[in-house]
């Protein structure tokens, strides 16, 4: 059942008092980890759900362990702000060799977890070439994904994913400037998985975009689409009889959609994990004729 959206300024915060950029906290793939087992109780999709909770806590796990990871020149980073440019854009940032271990690391690590077919599936990343695993994360930055191994491209980008969070973490948010496209991380240049309503504090009641690759949030107003930045005709859609944590924002001008996370409805949300349990509402949304904007690298489809 669809509603439609209040316009600009009904809902939002006065201009000056938002805090534009969240940056990724430590316990990140830890309280995603619990948010997964939880959402994974009498889910249809409990075994997947609790294998991706496998997945981020091993995540978390090379995050505490502080990855291989250099920021760019201070004056490459004011560089950057000065002309409004990600400064960790993947285009303009070298992968250290350390990001290949991270891979194999949390390979080993979801590997019992998986039937014999899955854990054959895996080898390529235990067993392959250092160069295979570069050709496959270029592929993944691309957006390459007929050519992606659909087997291993979720690891590939969840390795990807420690790596640019930790980058992310040693940032200052003034080093960072609002960015050009506000559909766009400002922080990597990534697309959002979904976007969350906060609670607590300045950022109480405000809508953040979650990006998929460095994990950092970004404020965007929510009367409007996070795509095109249309305001007119914007409209959530959700599932009758559901608790409505989870909404699809859609968009009648560009015909895309994007999902928004409420913590006001559980505290617990996460815009990745909630994401993933509710992929009833893409099917939705697909059949209604939106196209999804953002993406979840946990759901990343390869060439099988």
């Amino acid at each position: 059942m669809p509603t439609t959206l209040l316009q600009p300024g009904q809902i939002e915060a006065a201009a000056g008092s938002i805090p534009e950029l969240r940056l990724p906290p430590a316990d990140l793939f830890l309280a995603r980890a619990r948010r997964l087992e939880q959402l994974a109780g009498q889910h249809t999709l409990g075994d997947y759900l609790r294998f991706v909770a496998r997945l981020a806590r091993a995540q978390h796990e090379c995050l505490t362990a502080g990855p291989e990871a250099r920021l760019p020149t201070p004056e490459r980073l004011a560089q950057c702000r000065e002309y409004r440019m990600p400064p960790l854009g993947p285009a303009g940032l070298a992968k250290p060799s350390g990001w290949r271990d991270i891979a194999r690391h949390l390979a080993r690590a979801v590997q019992p977890a998986l039937p014999a077919a899955g854990q054959a599936a895996l080898r390529p990343i235990l067993q392959g070439q250092d160069a295979w695993l570069d050709e496959q994360a270029a592929r993944l930055f691309e957006g390459d994904t007929q050519h992606l191994d659909a087997a291993v491209a979720p690891l590939i980008g969840a390795a990807l994913q420690v790596h640019w969070t930790h980058l992310a973490r040693q940032l200052d948010p003034a080093q960072v400037a609002r960015p050009e496209h506000p559909n766009l991380c400002p922080v990597c240049g990534s697309h959002p998985v979904s976007s969350v309503v906060r609670i607590g504090g300045a950022e109480n009641g405000l809508r953040y975009l979650h990006c998929a690759l460095c994990s950092s949030e970004w404020h965007v107003v929510r009367a409007k689409c996070s795509n095109c930045d249309n305001t007119r005709g914007v409209t959530y859609h959700y599932l009758e009889g559901g608790d409505n944590v989870v909404r699809a924002e859609s968009c009648p001008e560009c015909r895309t959609y994007l999902k928004i996370v409420h913590q006001d409805k559980d505290p617990l949300a996460d815009p990745v994990a909630d994401d993933l349990a509710s992929l009833t509402l893409d099917l939705l949304m697909d059949e209604a004729g939106f196209a999804r904007s953002g993406v979840n690298w946990y759901l990343i489809q390869g060439h099988p």
